[in-house]
């Protein structure tokens, strides 16, 4: 297996972490990424790292104990309010937290990076055609260079150009456009902002929109709303104008509480439009040797469960799992294939379910139900499963 030749096209969760482990075990490959440098464009918002599939590929990478020194105090705080700013729930991280330290994507990203032997990276090389070549695969660069592999695993994101080999079905638009904001040096800039986010998580919610993210040194927000695809583009707003962007932002939350609009007010002057788009839930495709997807290249889901990063980071490890254990590389996708598809499709419906549960008419009602769920059995459920488990149930 290790004199294969191995390619990951692209370089963001899914592929660094499959190339991390690879190469903890001696394989040798090589992450093909179109940006020119690790900094060259913004990288996201906080993440929140699940015990059962983030977590578990940061073991396995042996990067987990680097991991906790780098989240956010706080981060799994919660607050969930309403347009008029009414509190429904405002819950302190408890002590030991619930198993989700938070952390910045672009923090986590640069763990993997500064991980992985010097040269495994290519920057710059942008990926524009992938075909089947010689018992292999070929990938097609922007430059016009042309790099053959016995293995092709496409950790290109949404618009996979590797994803082409395996299915022709692309995504498709949610129904959601979100506007990410930030407000930098919150403590000393932003203090009343600071003070309506907390340290972790905001959840401001009514009427098919949403004002939310997570607080702390550096407070990372996103505007979302419920309509139609061309939203952004059709009214002609220029966002890339402050005042302009911020105008049509503060149209749409007009009837809001000052106090979650002023998050608006204060913010950068740089705002990202994303309209947001998902996979068919439940998407797979026939084997074809030599290549496979991981990320959101295989299982691209709306952000709306917190699930996205995790999968994308648990089906690296996974992938690099089954290349190191399996002698035979079909025997290994195979492997592979047969936990992500199902994993896959869980993730996905859990984040549509979130989305449907987030985005209603009036106030959050919904989400506050689940959230109080949830802090019951954090309280009352797992003190026992960790009593019985061997620990203490305190």
């Amino acid at each position: 297996m290790s004199r294969r030749t191995i390619a990951i096209v692209g370089a963001g969760l899914a592929g660094l972490v499959c190339a991390r482990i690879l190469q903890v075990n001696g394989i040798p490959v090589t992450v093909y990424e179109k940006d020119d440098s690790p900094t060259a464009r913004r990288q996201g918002g906080s993440l929140d790292i699940h015990t059962d599939a983030g977590q578990v590929a940061l073991k396995e990478a042996n990067l987990y104990e680097e991991f906790l020194t780098r989240t956010h105090p706080e981060g799994e705080s919660i607050r969930v309010l309403d347009k008029n700013a009414k509190v429904y729930i405002d819950r302190k991280e408890p002590k030991g937290g619930n198993g989700r330290p938070e952390i910045d994507r672009k923090v986590l990203r640069r763990l993997f990076v500064d991980s992985l032997e010097a040269g495994t990276i290519a920057w710059g090389r942008k990926v524009v055609a992938a075909r089947p070549a010689g018992g292999g695969h070929e990938l097609e660069f922007s430059d016009g260079g042309i790099v053959r592999a016995d293995l092709v695993v496409g950790a290109d994101g949404a618009w996979s150009k590797v994803r082409s080999l395996l299915t022709t079905v692309t995504p498709e638009y949610v129904g959601i456009t979100l506007v990410e904001l930030h407000l930098s040096d919150a403590a000393a800039k932003h203090p009343d902002a600071l003070a309506v986010t907390g340290p972790g998580m905001l959840f401001a919610l009514s009427d098919n929109k949403y004002i939310g993210g997570h607080g702390g040194e550096h407070i990372q927000l996103g505007c979302a709303i419920r309509v139609p695809e061309d939203w952004a583009t059709a009214g002609g707003t220029d966002w890339d104008e402050p005042a302009v962007a911020r105008a049509a932002l503060l149209r749409e939350f007009r009837d809001w509480a000052p106090t979650l609009t002023n998050l608006i007010r204060d913010s950068d002057d740089t705002f990202w439009v994303r309209p947001l788009y998902a996979l068919p839930t439940g998407h797979t495709w026939k084997r074809v040797p030599g290549v496979t997807l991981i990320g959101d290249a295989a299982h691209l889901m709306s952000p709306f469960a917190g699930e996205g990063a995790n999968m994308a980071m648990i089906d690296g490890a996974d992938l690099a799992r089954a290349i190191i254990e399996e002698p035979d590389l079909g025997s290994a996708l195979a492997a592979y294939e047969k936990k992500m598809f199902p994993r896959g499709a869980k993730a996905a419906a859990s984040s549509q379910k979130g989305l449907d549960t987030m985005f209603v008419d009036g106030p959050p009602r919904k989400l506050v139900a689940f959230f109080r769920g949830m802090i019951v059995f954090s309280r009352v459920i797992r003190p026992f499963e960790r009593f019985f488990a061997g620990g203490k149930a305190s």
